[in-house]
């Protein structure tokens, strides 16, 4: 049979008879004789990275990466806290959070620019109004809190009672001294544009009289700590008071101005 199988195959009659089958095996190793111990073949691979360790060299391997990830998680909260607003955490652990960032990890970026404002300032006029029964003293009116009437509620709300106020008054500070003193022709500027502001709402109210001076001044309350904060802030309102002001024929809306002329 073997002669039989082997001229068959060579005579390319059939298929590959036993004999070449066991020939073949033996060239890639899968066959007979293969020798004790040898690998796997081609097809399998061995396995690698820690897998490939002594179980003690992967303790350690693994406290080693543990170790490196507390450290950089540590690492990216204390940045964090360091680019972030002042809270509670950094008024409580500040000075750890610089020892640890100063020198060698110092950022020059904020979280936030500008940071969230963290009082609430509002805008209030009062008028001296000049009528039959004399002159008096209207009481301060809140345009901010006018302005927030006009938003509260208001799906689409107007971008002049969101804006306009508050960056007049923003106008106002950076273009003049603690002392109310202008800083150069932006700061006349900014007198005028608050002026007319002013002006302009006042005008929405019936006095009984014509408005011959009004003044300005600003609340500032801090923003209360939350229930769950420990720190303690005074909310008691400080107050800016500026100097009357003449009212003139550029402070007064342009409908004031026609009957006026």
């Amino acid at each position: 049979m073997d002669s039989y199988d082997e001229t068959d195959g060579e005579n390319g009659s059939g298929g590959a008879g036993p004999g070449q089958v066991r020939r073949q095996c033996r060239g890639v190793g899968l066959g007979e004789g293969t020798p004790p111990g040898a690998g796997p073949g081609p097809g399998h691979a061995s396995p690698g990275g820690m897998a490939a360790l002594s179980l003690p060299y992967q303790a350690v391997a693994a406290i080693a990466l543990s170790v490196i990830g507390l450290v950089v998680c540590g690492h990216l909260a204390m940045v964090f806290l360091h680019v972030a607003p002042s809270n509670t955490l950094t008024k409580q652990h500040g000075e750890a959070v610089d020892d640890w960032i100063y020198p060698e990890f110092e950022q020059n970026w904020k979280l936030f620019a500008p940071n969230p404002l963290q009082q609430n300032v509002a805008v209030h006029v009062r008028a001296e109004v000049a009528g039959d029964d004399g002159r008096r003293t209207t009481a301060w009116m809140s345009l901010t809190g006018e302005d927030i009437k006009a938003i509260r509620g208001n799906v689409i709300p107007s971008h002049i009672h969101q804006n306009e106020l508050r960056r007049a008054w923003d106008f106002y500070l950076n273009s003049h001294d603690d002392e109310n003193r202008a800083n150069g022709l932006r700061g006349e500027l900014s007198e005028r544009y608050i002026r007319r502001i002013a002006m302009r709402r006042l005008a929405e109210h019936d006095y009984g009289g014509t408005i011959e001076r009004i003044q300005i001044r600003s609340e500032v309350r801090s923003v209360g700590a939350p229930d769950w904060s420990n720190e303690k802030i005074n909310t008691k309102p400080s107050y800016r008071v500026l100097p009357w002001w003449t009212v003139t024929s550029d402070d007064l809306p342009e409908s004031a101005q026609g009957d006026d002329k």
